[in-house]
């Protein structure tokens, strides 16, 4: 098993190339299922990260920019949650729908660039290669549990968020039935035909 922080960079390329599979596609129909495609990796990319990159970071990582006494922060995946919901409900003729995508790229951006280049160092370097792979094993398994689809409003603190993550994404897998998705023999990206 691979080091948490290969698990976590691979997803972020992952989520890249989908972005890039919607804007050049050629068709409607494509773009649909690349945007389905985008949706369910996000979404469950950032479920996976707040149940256990989080707690992770704040077991084995001290934040020194962070006072106790000043207000708690916004979540930082709250601002993603909210554009992708957005997103995933824009149908790909909405002239909404690449300028959408494009924010939430360009956010999303900002984050993995934060998130590779401090906090996944700052995590490996406190953890023993044993705890990393242990924690590269809980990050996939909790994305088959999360839901599919952004819900900025449910909880995203531990331990609610699971207990709301296991009440959602039933639902969310039940909808992805009925989604069209990417050729995987064109596209080889994982999609919920594997789970």
């Amino acid at each position: 098993m691979d080091r948490i922080a290969n698990i976590i960079r691979a997803d972020h390329r992952d989520l890249a190339l989908c972005y890039r599979r919607i804007v050049d596609a050629v068709d409607e129909d494509e773009q649909t299922r690349h945007q389905n495609q985008f949706t369910w990796e996000l979404a469950r990319h950032l479920v996976g990260e707040e149940l256990v990159i989080f707690p992770a970071m704040e077991r084995n990582v001290r934040d020194e920019s962070v006072d106790e006494q000043q207000p708690q922060r916004p979540h930082p995946h709250q601002k993603l949650k909210e554009n992708l919901q957005i997103f995933q409900n824009l149908h790909c003729s909405d002239p909404r729908f690449i300028p959408t995508i494009t924010v939430l790229m360009d956010d999303l951006a900002a984050h993995i660039h934060t998130e590779e280049t401090l906090d996944l160092v700052k995590l490996e370097s406190a953890i023993t290669a044993e705890e990393s792979q242990r924690l590269a094993r809980w990050f996939a398994r909790s994305k088959w549990v999360a839901p599919t689809r952004a819900h900025p409003s449910l909880p995203d603190r531990s331990p609610y968020e699971m207990a709301t993550a296991l009440i959602a994404a039933p639902l969310d897998h039940l909808q992805d039935l009925f989604r069209r998705w990417p050729d995987p023999e064109l596209y080889p990206t994982p999609g919920p035909e594997e789970g």
